[in-house]
């Protein structure tokens, strides 16, 4: 069962001019960060969103919690309309969504206690008293594994390390018991020696509450290693979306093909792409596919033609979908 689903979803921000451009250029210009992508997450369901810097990942999971106004448009959860809601209705739905953001060190108030960070969450949306909420913060804290709970509750940010800080980011997100949850590379600025301990950590949400995730990471094998499904993007489109299995063993897109060659777990002779040239602009991408300037096997069509996102269960968007097989 569908728990969100996301529909022609578009996010253009206006570029700022100087003055002398504005004077010699009317016409208004936007960077395309989203346009148009559709896909769906299923109830306890892990869907990783990959792809390079810049691609409109975090765009997409900024509009899903709300912190991003889409530009056209739906964002279907729980059989509401997230984009057609306003005040009151909005802010209520919005405690079941919640999110992880990548920066551990930037996502907490420096003025702020910790145990502030976790009970204010709760006492915004009516779910406790202050004293029931200082409970349940301690007892999220255990949860995440920051004891003893008494003194990091009255502990400041700055007395963390990045690895703790990261622990009271997700428990703030979890201690609403939330049930769809964005996590934006959640493990990109913590230590390689910790990195599993926070992957399990959340994991182990995802099971004890029966989560829904979309994981953006730009890490291949650590999207294989959360996700049920992985969806890959380049320059605000989704190109390929399917199972783990699938996509990793059997990539149809020769961007995901090439993303696969840069990963050394994944290096095979025959699937080796290099990625050559640079992202396009995004304020203008090329016509037809947006991946073809890069692609070692672009052909007229792909230059003249944006190809649809089609296919059953594994979708592709490429008018000349490759056959390999990675075992």
């Amino acid at each position: 069962m569908e728990i969100l689903k996301v529909e022609n979803l578009k996010k253009y921000f206006p570029v700022q001019k100087s003055f002398i451009e504005v004077l010699f250029s009317k016409e208004l210009e936007f960077i395309r960060a989203v346009d148009r992508i559709n896909f769906s997450v299923e109830e306890g369901e892990i869907l990783s969103l990959v792809g390079e810097s810049g691609c409109g990942k975090t765009t997409v999971g900024r509009m899903l919690v709300g912190l991003e106004e889409p530009t056209d448009g739906k964002i279907i959860f729980k059989n509401k309309d997230l984009t057609s809601l306003r005040g009151e209705e909005r802010r209520a739905m919005h405690r079941y969504l919640q999110i992880i953001f990548q920066d551990p060190y930037a996502s907490l108030n420096p003025k702020m206690k910790i145990g502030d960070h976790l009970m204010d969450p709760l006492l915004i949306h009516g779910i406790a008293s202050n004293n029931e909420a200082k409970k349940m913060a301690i007892e999220m804290l255990e949860r995440v594994g920051l004891v003893p709970a008494e003194q990091f509750f009255n502990r400041l940010p700055y007395q963390l390390s990045g690895g703790q800080r990261q622990r009271v980011a997700i428990a703030r997100a979890m201690v609403l018991k939330p049930e769809f949850v964005v996590a934006d590379e959640p493990v990109s600025m913590i230590d390689v020696s910790l990195r599993a301990a926070i992957l399990n950590l959340l994991l182990s949400f995802k099971e004890e509450y029966r989560l829904s995730m979309l994981f953006i990471t730009h890490d291949l094998s650590v999207a294989r290693l959360v996700g049920d499904r992985i969806a890959v993007m380049y320059l605000g489109k989704i190109v390929e979306i399917g199972g783990v299995d699938e996509v990793i063993h059997e990539p149809k897109h020769p961007y995901t093909a090439a993303l696969l060659s840069a990963v050394p777990s994944f290096e095979k002779r025959d699937l080796r792409i290099d990625i050559k040239g640079d992202v396009a602009n995004p304020r203008s991408p090329p016509p037809g596919c947006r991946y073809h300037p890069r692609c070692p096997f672009a052909r007229r069509e792909c230059r003249e033609i944006e190809p649809d996102l089609v296919g059953d269960t594994h979708k592709v968007a490429c008018h000349y979908p490759l056959e390999i097989r990675v075992d």
